[in-house]
């Protein structure tokens, strides 16, 4: 194959890709604005009327065909679809370095900050086995946040400041790339800086409800608060 015909190929893979990437990053927006709205809205019904939305949104996210289809499937086509894109793509053609705030925002989430939030509150709390006892799906609200804050305060402040940060910023400067790919004709276009400061403005309500909910008294029985910390315990970042 010449190389003109074998640039061309890499080309529409490439196509492929970006259109893969782009299409299921709606999917992900729609998880997280539910998934979010939680610990927002402590700042005005605190951790009663956040435990109450997570339990309502887990009807979108966390039933057998949402949680199949509508997070993890979205999830893996756009992690594999960015990955691949990044090794097919000349080094000299890539538009955005290893390096840059979008990239380290996504790599930091999904090999660092993801993949801890995940097995802590999914995992681990269906452990069937003593001390946990299988802490169920209806026992995982937020007196289980609150409990992580209250006895692991800097472990757990860290974690969930830095899942949300790298999130936001990797969703605001990911957004840009969509319009700006799909909406060319539109001239408005926000520079680096703007979309940092976009994101800090949506990080700061999840993580002012988060600190609204760290300041309630625990309000579970011992023996809860007990499997609560087994829980977190599993975690090799919680025993440091």
């Amino acid at each position: 194959m010449s190389a003109e015909g074998d640039g061309s190929k890499r080309r529409q893979t490439v196509a492929i890709l970006t259109n893969v990437a782009h299409i299921s990053a709606p999917f992900l927006t729609v998880f997280l604005v539910v998934h979010l709205s939680a610990p927002a809205l402590a700042n005005v019904g605190g951790s009663s009327l956040s435990s109450n939305v997570m339990l309502l949104g887990r009807e979108y996210y966390q039933t057998a065909f949402g949680e199949r289809y509508l997070l993890f499937t979205p999830l893996a086509a756009h992690v594999a679809s960015s990955i691949a894109k990044r090794i097919i793509t000349p080094r000299s053609a890539s538009p955005r370095k290893i390096t840059s705030t979008h990239s380290l925002a996504a790599y930091s989430t999904l090999l660092i900050f993801l993949p801890i939030h995940f097995y802590t509150h999914r995992v681990f709390p269906a452990d069937p086995s003593p001390p946990i006892f299988e802490v169920g799906p209806s026992e995982v609200d937020y007196e289980f946040v609150k409990t992580g804050l209250a006895r692991f305060p800097w472990r757990s402040w860290v974690l969930y400041g830095g899942l949300v940060a790298s999130v936001m910023l990797h969703a605001v400067e990911g957004a840009q790339i969509i319009q700006a790919s799909r909406f060319a004709s539109q001239k408005f276009r926000m520079r680096s800086r703007t979309c940092k400061i976009v994101a800090a403005a949506a990080v700061v309500p999840v993580l002012a409800g988060l600190w609204t909910v760290s300041r309630e008294p625990l309000m579970v029985f011992a023996s809860l608060a007990e499997r609560y910390e087994a829980v977190f315990t599993r975690s090799w970042v919680y025993r440091i």
